[in-house]
């Protein structure tokens, strides 16, 4: 992977966190007449409904050069959309039902933990010292974001369930990593909908309350970027820099949000804010500055994505196979050894 891609994939990553943060400012504005679990289904379904049509279109129009859903990218998607899109709204719903807000924040911050451990204990991403102490750096960073003092738990069962549906989107993380080779508009659509159509039916269920056209309307248009555009970047991202590192990134999305805060809502510029800032930063840093090279081997591997003949795609072509480049068709990539700054992407999952 080159290092113009690879700074590319960062920037993809850092600007799903910007959408996904600004999501939270820009939606508070609609909470005080659509309850949250409501508008939750509504971010989603705009996402969903929002991304199946531009999938749709360009398909309609022969205008994507991403490869599409295949038979063994399903069991990992339907995974992926069991535990991200299902599981894990039910176990927020009943965890935020017995815990206050105060310990749910700082209770969230377990996703980005989770989707690493996972990703390194778990799929195999290598890690070394300086991508944990990142990863640690901006997970606190997050944790001191959300301290309000001490915070009062409510009992065992709310944070047992919030900590159970950070599991549940940490496996939906490492899951999705799966099929990131694969049209990341077409994944976030399925992702999108499902989600929605749980968070939706969850909330009308427990409120009766029905929001208003022009409410409905704006809290879908703010649920494709926010959640839909936000989760074709995450993908993107996923494909060239592994779970770990995407989702140590992506964790800055509540800092972002509560700058936006204050710029919007007047909210008050606390120490914590500041801290936090600086603590983030510096984790990003030590991401951003990793240069991870040694010897590697890549097995004989067939797949089908989009790509350009770089030194991993020197494979040749049939008469059936789309002219120009980046294009979309099967390819095998012949066994291979050599050394070169790498990221755990879709071609690097190599044991160390």
């Amino acid at each position: 992977m080159s290092a113009k891609r690879s700074h590319r994939a960062v920037r993809w990553a850092l600007l799903a966190a910007l959408l996904f943060g600004a999501s939270t400012p820009a939606a508070k504005g609609l909470l005080a007449a659509v309850p949250p679990q409501v508008l939750a289904g509504l971010l989603y379904l705009g996402s969903g409904f929002g991304l199946g049509a531009l999938w749709l279109w360009r398909r309609h129009r022969g205008s994507s050069a991403e490869a599409p859903l295949s038979h063994r990218d399903l069991p990992w998607l339907f995974g992926a959309i069991l535990f991200g899109g299902f599981l894990a709204p039910l176990l927020l719903l009943t965890g935020l039902r017995h815990t206050p807000a105060a310990a749910a924040s700082l209770l969230l911050n377990l996703e980005g933990v989770l989707t690493a451990l996972l990703a390194w204990v778990v799929f195999r991403e290598n890690v070394d010292r300086r991508v944990a102490l990142g990863m640690f750096a901006i997970v606190l960073g997050g944790a001191l974001l959300a301290w309000e003092g001490r915070p009062v738990w409510g009992g065992l069962v709310g944070p047992l369930a919030i900590a159970a549906a950070c599991a549940c989107w940490a496996i939906d993380n490492n899951l999705t990593q799966k099929v990131s080779s694969s049209d990341p508009i077409q994944i976030a659509a399925l992702k999108g909908g499902v989600a929605g159509v749980v968070n939706l039916a969850i909330g009308l269920v427990l409120s009766s309350t029905v929001p208003s056209p022009p409410r409905a309307l704006a809290a879908l248009v703010l649920g494709f970027f926010g959640y839909g555009v936000s989760l074709v970047l995450f993908v993107l991202a996923l494909r060239h820099l592994g779970t770990a590192r995407t989702g140590a990134y992506f964790s800055t999305a509540p800092f972002i949000g509560a700058i936006l805060s204050v710029l919007l809502w007047r909210e008050p510029l606390t120490p914590f804010l500041l801290i936090s800032g600086a603590i983030m930063g510096v984790g990003v840093w030590l991401h951003l500055s990793e240069r991870h090279i040694h010897e590697h081997t890549h097995e004989l591997l067939s797949h089908s994505h989009r790509h350009v003949h770089d030194e991993h795609h020197q494979h040749v072509h049939g008469p059936a196979d789309p002219p120009g480049e980046p294009h979309t068709h099967a390819h095998v990539h012949e066994p291979l050894v050599h050394t070169h700054p790498h990221y755990p992407d879709i071609h690097h999952r190599h044991a160390h």
